[in-house]
């Protein structure tokens, strides 16, 4: 076995056996889901780096890439467009959310053929448009009404896309009744006793949270699989149903809380105590966000920490091979993305030994990390594809099967 493969397999030995199978697939698609899957190895590699730029300690997402900016429906119904995943945000160098984020941008791009002069464009325009952000020092948002080309194209059409549409696709009659439907290869079949379990959790978090929706029961639960690099965890997907509304559900998920990949490697920062993995998780993102997603709160379940949420509305990420050859398209979402992610550290600058708004801003101004930040991506993108090229020849050759344990969905 490769040291590369020792590394992955080390990583994902916690995660549900049958699942890590289904996520190495999902990262053989391309050498950008190889990226979206390996998290932990960029943090390990950047913490080794040479003369990597200093920076103020912020809140992080921590996997910030493309496909972690997106649409979601937040608690006042509105829908927004913003940074929508926290698994692994912690307190760190504010440098390290900029470097993940530019080294997707030259990974994505190679891997849809977009020309690498358009992706250095890009990655430029990205930092140029973060630090003039922070050097306003005022945090912006992104909603149907501020909006503009693409981005309010693609929230234009999540705010369009009511309760039925979405429940057309995720359910079907079964017996007169609505289910989740299994059909979805995203969905699959929890056994009865997990099942009972997991019902009279939810029905106890409805009765007792003050974050639960009024009035609703558990009418059917199903395990979900998502994304890439959550792949493996334990995640649920509950169909809810109100009991004084006639034909009105709600879809809800949950899902496992694990320690951030970055922290083995932030030692020197202090993080705050938490009380659960999903209780961080769910403090960034409230703090990180403009507004928090609808239904968002923290749960313990067999003595495993996770999160909840309503389920978002619309495939919640911009596919870029969509518009690969719209290049004003792409400057414009990039643009967005930069000023988002500024934003984000400008709102929830200051809080827990963070650095205040005024450091962010003197960041913002300091013309010496830009170009140093661009060459340390040029640099690691290839050692991501000569990574995915190693993962490729170790996942033909069997290297990573694992004999499936027998707790997977019980």
């Amino acid at each position: 076995m490769s040291r590369l493969s020792e590394r992955l397999t080390a990583y994902n030995q916690p995660l549900l056996p049958k699942m890590v199978q289904l996520k190495y697939e999902a990262m053989a698609e391309n050498q950008y889901r190889f990226y979206r899957g390996t998290c932990h190895l960029f943090y390990e590699d950047l913490a080794q780096a040479d003369n990597f730029p200093q920076s103020p300690i912020a809140w992080v997402c921590g996997d910030l890439h493309l496909e972690n900016f997106g649409s979601y429906k937040a608690d006042n119904k509105l829908v927004y467009f913003d940074l929508n995943d926290f698994d692994e945000s912690i307190k760190a160098p504010a440098a390290w959310e900029l470097i993940r984020l530019i080294c997707s941008i030259f990974i994505a791009f190679d891997s849809l053929e977009i020309g690498q002069d358009k992706a250095l464009s890009m990655a430029k325009l990205f930092l140029k448009t973060y630090a003039e952000t922070l050097v306003k020092g005022k945090a912006y948002s992104i909603d149907p009404r501020t909006a503009q080309g693409i981005v309010c194209d693609f929230l234009t059409a999540a705010e369009n896309n009511n309760q039925k549409v979405i429940l057309r696709k995720r359910t079907e009659e079964k017996k007169h009744k609505i289910v989740l439907s299994l059909a979805d290869e995203r969905h699959i079949k929890i056994k009865k006793p997990l099942r009972a379990e997991l019902y009279n959790h939810i029905e106890q978090w409805i009765a007792n949270s003050s974050d639960s929706p009024y009035n609703f029961k558990v009418k059917d639960a199903v395990f979900r699989v998502a994304g890439t690099g959550s792949i493996g965890l334990k995640r649920y997907l509950f169909l809810l149903k109100s009991t004084n509304t006639k034909d009105k559900y709600l879809l809800l998920d949950m899902k496992q809380s694990t320690v951030s990949a970055l922290s083995p490697y932030l030692n020197n920062i202090p993080q705050p105590e938490w009380t659960t993995e999903s209780d961080r998780i769910v403090t960034v993102q409230q703090r990180m966000q403009y507004i928090s997603a609808s239904l968002l709160s923290t749960t313990v379940f067999r003595e495993q920490p996770f999160v909840l949420q309503e389920l978002q509305p619309v495939k919640d990420s911009i596919k870029f091979k969509l518009i690969k050859d719209r290049y004003r398209d792409i400057y414009r979402v990039i643009d967005d993305m930069a000023m988002l992610t500024a934003s984000a550290q400008l709102r929830s600058a200051g809080m827990d030994g963070t650095a205040p708004i005024d450091e962010l801003i003197q960041f913002g101004k300091d013309p010496n990390w830009q170009e140093a930040l661009v060459n340390y991506a040029l640099k690691y993108t290839g050692q991501i594809k000569a990574y995915y090229h190693e993962f490729l020849s170790d996942y033909k050759g069997g290297v990573l099967e694992e004999p499936l344990k027998t707790e997977q969905l019980s």
